[in-house]
């Protein structure tokens, strides 16, 4: 069989294979809602396929018509994907204390963030030898509280490094005053924040440097995978020659650094430090064919957001619900509600509630990293008591929201607050 008929045979069983993964009746309070459902189908695996077959497996051209697409979509002139979410932020942070950069951090420099994250936004701050400043956070909108920012400066402080928690944009246009204010680097967590807006302007374009997530769990995937933007072509530049310990490969300026070291091979020149964060051919082909899906995974978030929102707000005595932002668009990584003060239940109660009734729950990221007993090993500060940060810890959890949960499941859930709340409280 030609090579080309084989292939095409491949295509239709996949497509076959996915159009076959039809959902089972949904069941209530025995159907599980999970936390997350895959977002990928044949195009991805098929795609990803062909890399397999050609042996093009390692960082190649795929990964570049992603980094292309990616940095278009968010409005950044460069991005440089790496094999994960957590080295994107990694790597952004190594690019401001490397020794390239004319205005480099030095050790001991202090990059403010909120206490209230993924532990992942804390320790490459603390890997590159930088000091984190934990602050906290609104109880509503659970981002970075913009009043504690001057509270934390210092005469160290040279970096802010705001979350998007939760697919919720952070208040960017104080951020960047505050930032441009006191000559400061900002570099924004958008790891779960793919598509959020503020002004129209997409989240990961305000600061000197972003990161994204491409775990399972987000907005799209590449199974594993990140991604660093920024539109400064120098950071860009020192990005890239980082990701692949430094090598000249696949810098503008490759040519100029072989002439300046003739006696060296200029296939294996290198003219800094770095690290091997290379995403694979896999993941290119996975993010070239789920960028074009993620606009209408976003707009299935919001429109389950706002149903839950809008029937839940007769509860609001009980409950601290999220709410959209003037001027922002939210995408709703997932749905968290925040117990009020005085409620005559805990979120354990609710949460193991919600459990059995096969809701798959999560506590809000690590909550406050300032509790966390990893802090203890390592210098960093706190501003403040933090006790937003430390209630959030206590009285807060989210539930999935994405492309697989439609009206039935909404309703579910919603149908579950209200059983919880009649045995608990007699509404």
């Amino acid at each position: 069989m030609p090579e080309q008929s084989r292939l095409s045979q491949l295509r239709r069983l996949l497509e076959e294979h996915f159009a076959d993964e039809k959902a089972k009746p949904f069941v209530p309070g025995v159907t599980r809602i999970p936390l997350i459902v895959p977002s990928y189908g044949a195009e991805e695996v098929y795609e990803a396929l062909l890399s397999l077959l050609s042996t093009n497996v390692t960082m190649g051209e795929k990964v570049r018509i992603f980094e292309s697409l990616f940095a278009h979509y968010i409005g950044a002139t460069q991005a440089v994907m790496v094999n994960s979410g957590s080295s994107a932020n990694l790597l952004a942070l190594s690019a401001l204390v490397n020794h390239a950069l004319p205005r480099h951090l030095e050790p001991g420099d202090e990059v403010i963030t909120p206490a209230v994250t993924w532990a992942t936004t804390v320790y490459p701050i603390i890997n590159t030898g930088l000091v984190p400043v934990l602050v906290d956070i609104d109880r509503d909108t659970l981002n970075l509280d913009p009043n504690a920012l001057q509270r934390a400066l210092t005469p160290r402080t040279r970096a802010v490094m705001p979350v998007h928690l939760l697919g919720n944009p952070c208040p960017m246009k104080e951020i960047q005053e505050f930032c441009r204010a006191h000559d400061l680097f900002l570099v924004e967590d958008a790891c779960e924040a793919h598509g959020a807006e503020v002004a129209g302007k997409k989240v990961g374009s305000f600061g000197d440097l972003a990161s994204f997530s491409f775990f399972f769990s987000h907005h799209i995937t590449t199974i594993e995978g990140g991604m660093v933007l920024t539109s400064h072509e120098e950071l860009g530049e020192l990005l890239k020659a980082l990701r692949v310990f430094g090598w000249v490969r696949d810098l503008r300026d490759r040519d100029k650094y072989a002439v300046q070291s003739p006696e060296i091979d200029p296939r294996f020149l290198f003219v800094n430090t770095g690290y091997n964060f290379r995403p694979t051919e896999i993941q290119g082909a996975f993010g070239i064919h789920q960028l074009p899906k993620l606009e209408r995974f976003i707009a299935i978030r919001r429109e389950n957001a706002a149903y839950w929102t809008r029937e839940l707000q007769r509860f609001e005595q009980f409950f601290i619900l999220p709410q959209e932002q003037p001027g922002t668009r939210h995408v709703w990584y997932g749905y968290p509600v925040t117990i009020r003060p005085g409620a005559p239940f805990t979120r354990q109660d609710l949460v193991q509630f919600l459990e059995k009734k096969s809701v798959e729950t999560r506590p809000v990221m690590a909550g406050n990293m300032d509790e966390q007993p990893s802090m203890r090993h390592f210098t960093y500060q706190r501003v403040g008591e933090l006790p937003n940060a430390r209630w959030i810890m206590r009285n807060s959890f989210f539930f999935g929201d994405h492309h697989g949960i439609g009206p039935v499941e909404r309703e579910a859930i919603v149908h579950y607050f209200e059983e919880f709340l009649r045995v608990r409280v007699k509404v």
